[in-house]
């Protein structure tokens, strides 16, 4: 139901052109009722009901956004263009993803692990009392890394717990899920609705699609790289033209034996044998001139693998296939008046490194909090324009990585060179163990202000005495205040932001010299405090994230 504030009026989409005007402005609090009444009989006579927010885009980016909208009490709808949320492309194999650690706990803090786990088919997933080296680490340029080189005592303020390796799933096992709690939080989905049209003023949005409206008071795109919500918007979009043109096949190979397996760099590209019958990927470094011009036939392919493979592999059928470039390009914000943008309609690059989905699932998770503080009301000054301050620096130095790794895998003297020495330095602990903070998120961290290094980064999974977790205490979504001083001395001052954040006192099992912290619902540490704590810096922080206290 869409929340006013006095005197701030209400606004529908007028027909003529995309105009949007206030057709009532209500300055009394004994308003609300009468405005929620008129915007009911608008939206009825419209066709329409007027949302908090309307997500274009039910891939895991925009469900998982909202999941953290409806879990705050928000009314969300999602537009999806497809009218089936089922493909080949989505299931094992094809869609096949890696969910770095930061994801992993991501979905932890939301309780949603468990269920993912075993809609992705893992039975074995680590829960580990101690700090163990990862158990997969990935591959940079398509050089693999060792995890037994992971020095686990050098990452920052890692402590165990139940989320502290990444998963191989399936876009069809996360988009369940996500569905699934979605449905549970009253969120509503419509399938074969394609957005053609946004119009917005100061106070609403709506989004055109055919011949229905869709008001709300903020939308959102999550219609991935194509995105139409980007250009219907007006974003700028910034970046650099491709230097390859990937390729992902499911096929018959006649032949397999010729192909060696795992990742390939050859003098003339790149190819990859997965694991899974007939699952290839290939790279062929022709400035991206193939990617859409033409649909990839059966000859085209062969033709591609034999010659970044330097076989004469024989490809007998093939059953699916798409294409790619290693294309960077990035909005110049993500954020233009009552429109935003999350996952790859904010930023497209190369699949090199598998980081566009958790950059996506990062872009929500840093969203959800605040967009939902602004729509409830109780959001201070500026919050929302954090999102793009401190998502868009991720997203750019993304965008970066992978066209590091692009750089080092042409079929060049010089590129092959630069092979040598990453081989060299990833054969080392203090490499692999660079390249694994770098893909599992350990190493982002918001410049926050102040000089606590802990402030600013994905809070540990600090655990109490009696067995509670961090992330046990963020299910609902709110933020949490972890107390470990031993007179509980911010209690008193938590109790004031009572319905935004969580109090939890006691003892705890590591609490990294601490003596308070104040994690906000995305999982970033907002504020930390020593042995004793600063009550007043404590209620600044509190009031910086979350506004004005309610007593």
């Amino acid at each position: 139901m869409l929340a006013l504030a006095p005197g701030k009026g209400i606004t529908a989409h007028r027909e003529s052109g995309a105009t949007l005007q206030t057709y009532a402005a209500l300055s009394k609090p004994q308003d609300w009722f009468a405005a929620i009444d008129f915007m009911d009989g608008w939206a009825s006579r419209r066709g329409s009901f007027v949302h908090d927010v309307v997500i274009v885009g039910a891939g895991p980016v925009g469900l998982f956004l909202a999941c953290e909208l409806g879990l705050a009490g928000c009314s969300v709808l999602v537009l999806e263009r497809e009218p089936e949320p089922g493909s080949p492309w989505k299931a094992d194999p094809l869609g096949m993803r890696g969910l770095s650690a930061a994801s992993v706990e991501a979905f932890y803090r939301r309780g949603m692990l468990q269920p993912l786990l075993k809609a992705s088919g893992v039975n074995d997933y680590p829960g580990a009392d101690e700090p163990a080296p990862p158990r997969g680490v990935g591959h940079f340029a398509g050089m693999m890394l060792d995890p037994a080189k992971v020095d686990v005592t050098a990452l920052p303020f890692r402590l165990p717990g139940p989320a502290t390796e990444g998963v191989m799933t399936h876009l069809e096992a996360v988009e369940s899920v996500l569905s699934e709690r979605a449905s549970m939080l009253g969120v509503e989905v419509r399938r074969g609705v394609t957005v053609s049209a946004i119009a917005q003023d100061d106070q609403i949005v709506v989004a055109h699609a055919g011949e229905h409206e869709y008001p709300a008071r903020w939308v959102v795109g999550c219609d991935g790289g194509r995105s139409a919500v980007r250009g219907l918007a007006g974003f700028d979009f910034v970046g650099t033209e491709p230097q390859f043109t990937g390729y992902v096949v499911l096929a018959t190979i006649a032949d397999p034996a010729k192909l060696r397996p795992g990742f390939n760099l050859t003098p003339t590209g790149m190819y990859l044998r997965t694991p899974a019958k007939g699952y290839l990927g290939m790279l062929e470094f022709d400035g991206g001139a193939f990617d859409r011009s033409q649909r990839p036939t059966r000859e085209h392919l062969q033709a591609v693998l034999r010659r970044v493979s330097g076989t004469g592999v024989t490809l007998s059928e093939v059953h699916l296939a798409s294409s790619f470039t290693d294309r960077a390009m990035q909005t110049t914000t993500y954020r233009r008046g009552r429109v935003l943008l999350a996952g790859d309609a904010a930023h497209i690059h190369s699949r090199l490194g598998a980081q566009g989905l958790n950059l996506g699932i990062g872009d929500a998770m840093n969203l959800g909090w605040k967009l939902a503080a602004t729509v409830r009301g109780y959001a201070p000054d500026g919050l929302l324009d954090t999102y793009t301050r401190e998502q868009h620096p991720i997203g750019a130095w993304v965008l970066d990585w992978t066209r590091a790794q692009a750089a080092a895998m042409k079929p060049d003297p010089h590129a092959q060179a630069v092979q040598g020495v990453i081989r060299d330095l990833i054969g080392t602990h203090d490499g692999t163990t660079y390249v694994f903070e770098k893909v599992s998120g350990s190493s982002v961290r918001h410049d926050l202000g102040g000089e606590q290094p802990l402030v600013g980064r994905n809070a540990p999974d600090l655990r109490l005495e009696d067995g509670t977790r961090l992330g046990d205490l963020m299910r609902d979504g709110r933020g949490v205040a972890l107390d470990f001083s031993t007179d509980r001395c911010l209690r008193g001052s938590a109790m004031g932001w009572e319905g935004r954040m969580r109090y939890a006192a006691g003892a705890a099992r590591n609490d990294l010299g601490l003596g308070a912290v104040l994690v906000r619902p995305d999982g970033i540490v907002a504020w930390a405090g020593d042995r004793a704590p600063d009550r007043e810096a404590f209620e600044r922080a509190a009031g910086h994230w979350f506004g004005s206290p309610a007593i």
